[in-house]
């Protein structure tokens, strides 16, 4: 409530990871604070004296007099850490009213804030706290981070705001209704090889993920074909269901083809089926969101814009094709389902991968608790920027090392050095003569190039977009790019745009080749195992670079032709896993010179595709690298690396739970039933090589070897 005149109200501020989630709180804020009136009203309190809580949402689709409102007027601001970020913090003199009567900050929906994105918003709270507590003069606002699905939740939070577990109280008892709810694990069948695809269409440009049915064909039926058919049976038998997919090129196809069905088999309800995802205007986000509510939508394909809090009741079943990435999320998304306390039906449909295999062979591990959330704050390549804009914001003093994690000021001298920062009696200050705000010097949710436009050369339209870290190996000159059923051939490749040309009939797709080399840079930590094996992390130089790429043949996809290209080279400095095995052990397992690089190569892919299971990422966080001998090594030796600057903290996971990490990889393949190899065990939809050498019963033989030495 508010407090007297000329008392200071208090404020609060709700973070939330998604627009979505901050709208919905936002409606069901306003129907409390009317709900709240009206009982005042009823009790006879006069117009002049009712007690009320004005609460608004400010991001970025925002109009600019709303926020004006917001800033002015709102007791509760409703936002998410990017316009914290962008606009609050850099802005915050205009933002004073509310800094100084914070009294709590809401973090929602906790566990979504994971590897370089976790990163980024523990820091981005620390900047916020910071400034509440100097511009309070006091210990600073209340910090209440909320969680269904979060492991070790106290530890989390302490993290994400910086400091110990002890200063945080956990509760953990759910006291949230919930009805009966039924899970399946769903593997598609296997189809026919001659079959080169699912009859589901082209979407959104971009790079294939590994659940889109555009992609290469694998041995099974794809997860997103099998959801949309799903779907229909579901719609058929009246059950108002969704869809989670990966991506949104595959929410749009499930769409489509549900839609198509439908057409056949139930024509009245065609028009009750859409997709949802990123990308869309929020006014179209806000009118599928209410006509889901109201029941006019009875089938939603959707990314996992719509797997945090939303309010949507009545749905009776939820169908997850592939692994959504970590058990928090599938909780979540299945959690949909029954909301509303009734019973309800969740489907997790196997992706070809062998992280999805694994699951589905092994129930337990599905319905074991949450993974612990993984981020590291104290990231160099995360943290620098971060310091530059809290340096931009208020000056940096010694008292706030412990706060950004740091153990001394040697980080903040190396900026100085840099010319980033400049050091005066007074703290440590932005360096105002440089070009742009330190704010733009980092992005919450990805770095690395922006989008490249694909542009077809006859007539300049844009066709689409491609991600700018993809580029080089999606539409690279000679490269085939299907967009909308419509066939193009790239012609030439800039930083910004692809040029491309259409050609009515290709009879070849392209498929790019890439080289990769790693570099230890310092060995962190090494533990001796068994038969001469070692199993290190550190910090290592991945070296990477396209290098050309084949064409195949419709329909049976042989290579016919191999090309080469002149591509840059690209070098991340990264942390690792990596363990080495002595050629002389490999021999006394059976493993001749000539079958160990496929052997290495196989169970690289492998255990890439499994540590998902232990960290919270999913491959495409991360990558890898096997050699028969390696030249700093002088050994066999398997590197498994972060895909982001300075780690991620995935690499470490692994490498301290490595022989839970190797026993789930070795019953990946074992459990295969496939002969030499196939995409649900040893083969990778990004391996750079072509997926040569595999050798599946060589990597089994070399699991066994390390499992037997491991402690």
């Amino acid at each position: 409530t508010r407090s007297g005149l000329g008392a200071r109200r208090p404020t609060a501020l709700y973070l939330a990871p998604t627009k979505a989630l901050a709208a919905d709180q936002d409606a069901a804020l306003a129907r409390l604070v009317g709900a709240l009136e009206a009982l005042q009203r009823e009790a006879g309190t006069p117009a002049g004296s009712l007690r009320t809580v004005r609460a608004g949402t400010c991001d970025g689709d925002t109009p600019l007099p709303e926020r004006d409102w917001v800033r002015a007027h709102a007791d509760i601001v409703l936002t998410n850490p990017d316009f914290l970020h962008f606009s609050l913090l850099p802005g915050h003199e205009r933002w004073t009213r509310l800094l100084r009567g914070l009294r709590y900050v809401v973090v929602d929906e906790c566990h979504a804030y994971r590897g370089v994105l976790g990163a980024h918003v523990a820091l981005v709270l620390r900047r916020l706290l910071r400034l509440a507590r100097r511009l309070q003069r006091g210990p600073g606002p209340t910090v209440l981070c909320a969680s269904a699905t979060a492991a070790e939740p106290a530890l989390t939070a302490a993290r994400l705001i910086g400091v110990g577990a002890d200063d945080v109280a956990a509760v953990t008892q759910d006291g949230a209704p919930a009805g009966e709810r039924t899970l399946a694990l769903w593997q598609p069948a296997l189809r026919d090889p001659w079959m080169m695809q699912d009859p589901a269409p082209e979407a959104t440009p971009g790079p294939a993920p590994e659940d889109d049915p555009s992609a290469d064909p694998s041995a099974r039926r794809s997860a997103v074909v099998e959801a949309s058919e799903l779907l229909v049976d579901l719609l058929g038998a009246g059950a108002r269901s969704l869809v989670f997919v990966r991506s949104r090129r595959s929410a749009e196809a499930v769409a489509e083809h549900a839609r198509r069905v439908l057409g056949r088999s139930f024509p009245e309800l065609v028009g009750t089926v859409a997709a949802y995802r990123g990308g869309y205007l929020p006014e179209e986000r806000r009118a599928l969101e209410a006509s889901l509510r109201a029941g006019r939508l009875r089938g939603l394909a959707t990314t996992n814009a719509l797997e945090l809090g939303i309010d949507v009741s009545g749905l009776d079943a939820v169908l997850i094709a592939g692994w959504p990435g970590t058990r928090a999320s599938l909780h979540q998304q299945a959690g949909r389902a029954g909301r509303a306390g009734d019973r309800g039906l969740a489907v997790l449909i196997a992706s070809d991968n062998p992280l999805d295999a694994y699951l589905v062979h092994h129930p337990r591990e599905v319905l074991a608790t949450p993974e612990a959330t993984v981020f590291d704050p104290s990231n160099p390549y995360v943290l620098a920027p971060h310091l530059c804009a809290a340096a931009s914001e208020s000056p940096l003093h010694q008292e706030d090392l412990a706060l950004f994690g740091l153990p001394d000021d040697s980080l903040l001298a190396e900026l100085e050095q840099r010319g980033a920062l400049r050091r005066r009696p007074a703290g440590w200050f932005w360096n105002t003569h440089l070009p742009g705000r330190p704010q733009d010097l980092t992005s919450l949710r990805g770095e690395g190039p922006g989008p490249v436009a694909v542009v077809e050369a006859g007539t300049g339209a844009v066709v689409g977009t491609v991600d700018g870290a993809a580029a080089e190996s999606t539409v690279h000159p000679g490269a085939v790019y299907i967009h909308q059923g419509r066939t193009f051939v790239v012609e030439e490749l800039t930083q910004e745009a692809a040029l491309v040309r259409a050609r009515a009939a290709v009879g070849y797709r392209t498929r790019a080749r890439s080289h990769s080399s790693v570099r230890i840079l310092a060995e962190r930590e090494r533990l001796e195992w068994g038969s001469g094996v070692g199993w290190s992390f550190g910090s290592v130089e991945v070296t990477s670079q396209v290098t050309g790429y084949t064409r195949m043949a419709l329909p049976g996809m042989e290579v016919v032709s191999s090309h080469t290209l002149d591509m840059p080279e690209h070098v991340l400095p990264t942390a690792a896993v990596w363990w080495t095995i002595p050629l002389e052990a490999c021999r006394e397992a059976g493993l001749e010179p000539q079958a160990l690089p496929g052997a290495l190569h196989a169970a690289e892919h492998a255990s890439i595709g499994l540590l998902p299971l232990l960290a919270t990422c999913d491959r495409w966080d991360i990558g890898g690298l096997s050699t028969q001998a390696h030249p700093q090594t002088g050994e066999p030796t398997v590197f498994i690396h972060d895909g982001h600057a300075g780690g991620a903290g995935f690499a470490e996971r692994g490498f301290r739970a490595g022989p839970q990490w190797l026993a789930a990889t070795l019953a990946a393949i074992e459990d295969c039933g496939c002969a030499s190899g196939c995409p649900s065990c040893v083969q990778s939809p990004k391996c750079g090589n072509n997926n040569e050498p595999l050798d599946k019963a060589g990597a089994v033989v070399l699991l066994r070897l390390l499992l037997d030495a491991a402690p």
